[in-house]
């Protein structure tokens, strides 16, 4: 496995100390430059590339949100990983296309999880999996869990996620994104318009020559091209493993 090299940024040095620690014992980055303010990143990227930018948000002069706009122009920009003492920033990160968002004090095996996504050659040959979406709850901003979901509705440029437990919220991602992160993961396309962990489904059923699926709070059609590849999922879910 490839190596990641890694540009560290925080304004406070006992923050970035440690961040730098945890960064070289992950055993997934082979160098770390560590800087204290967002200039000196620039500076650094100025002159060399780096595989992944971690950084806080809240520093003085520019920003960690700033910074990642300004990288966002790159013509290859590094992954973006925000550390933070704050969530309510979460949506405004997913939104740029943060590789993760972590608060602090930064556990280091969650760090971890995140490089191991973005590493050349990774072990685990995953892609982003989106393991966590923020999404806005009354006055706050919460990390929703994948494995909370139950199915996923298509709402223009938004999706609804519907819970296990039968909350739902809107967050602003194409289904087409979430499809590509969550396969791989245990959901399956049924619809143009629906998602669907597998494990949520209680029933696969017929009416005439329409298909339906049951799952926590609500009835789904399948649309005829999915049911082949439905079925054969559900039966290699269900099918004991050696």
């Amino acid at each position: 496995m490839t190596l990641l090299s890694a540009l560290a940024v925080d304004d406070e040095a006992p923050a970035l100390d440690e961040l730098e620690y945890l960064l070289c014992s992950s055993g997934l980055v082979g160098e770390v430059v560590a800087v204290q303010s967002a200039t000196d990143a620039l500076r650094q990227l100025r002159d060399r590339t780096f595989d992944v930018v971690v950084l806080d948000i809240a520093m003085p002069g520019l920003g960690g949100m700033e910074l990642a706009s300004v990288l966002d122009q790159f013509s290859e920009p590094p992954a973006i990983v925000f550390v933070t003492a704050h969530e309510e920033h979460a949506l405004e990160a997913f939104e740029v296309g943060a590789a993760g968002y972590l608060l602090k004090p930064i556990d280091g095996q969650r760090l971890a999880h995140v490089l191991r996504r973005l590493a050349p050659g990774r072990l685990d040959g995953t892609a982003d999996t989106l393991e966590f979406v923020p999404v806005e709850a009354p006055g706050r901003t919460v990390m929703l869990a994948r494995s909370e979901v139950a199915w996923v509705e298509s709402a223009g440029d938004y999706v609804r996620l519907h819970t296990f437990d039968h909350r739902s919220f809107l967050v602003r991602i194409s289904l087409a994104r979430l499809e590509e992160a969550w396969s791989p993961e245990g959901f399956a396309r049924v619809h143009r318009r629906y998602l669907v962990c597998l494990r949520a489904i209680r029933e696969l059923r017929s009416e005439g020559a329409q298909m339906f699926i049951d799952v926590p709070a609500s009835v789904l059609p399948v649309s005829r091209r999915h049911v082949r590849e439905l079925r054969d999922r559900l039966v290699r879910q269900a099918r004991p493993h050696r």
